[in-house]
């Protein structure tokens, strides 16, 4: 069995086309549109082992979504994988600060993003 995903994303467009590539690719996929429902699906499933999270999200951020999962004793350990549209080296360093595993700027390059998945 495949690794199960949370793809966080306040567009629909973009978690359609995530969804529709790595379930594609034999992953369970569940998705949210905001920072909390994330954090309380991952409180409520064990079995989330790889969260795709929007760093820039209406409400709660990815930055400091990730922050809270980081600070919660059952979900800190849960892998993070920002996806954002800031390309720039400083972002990369800020969202790694923030509690990322690891950064994948869009458009997204499904190798590199599979390569994130599997790594850890």
């Amino acid at each position: 069995m495949k690794k199960k995903i949370l793809i966080v994303d306040d567009d629909p467009r973009n978690i359609f086309a995530l969804k529709l590539t790595l379930k594609a690719r034999g992953y369970q996929i569940i998705t949210a549109t905001m920072g909390q429902e994330a954090i309380d699906l991952l409180k409520n499933d064990e079995e989330i082992k790889v969260l795709l999270i929007d760093m820039m999200m209406p409400d709660m951020d990815g930055y400091e979504t990730m922050k809270i999962i980081r600070e919660t004793s059952s979900i800190k350990e849960t892998t993070v994988i920002a996806v954002t549209a800031q390309a720039m080296p400083e972002d990369r360093e800020k969202c790694l600060e923030a509690g990322a595993d690891d950064y994948i700027t869009k458009p997204i390059d499904l190798d590199q993003l599979l390569i994130a998945i599997e790594k850890f």
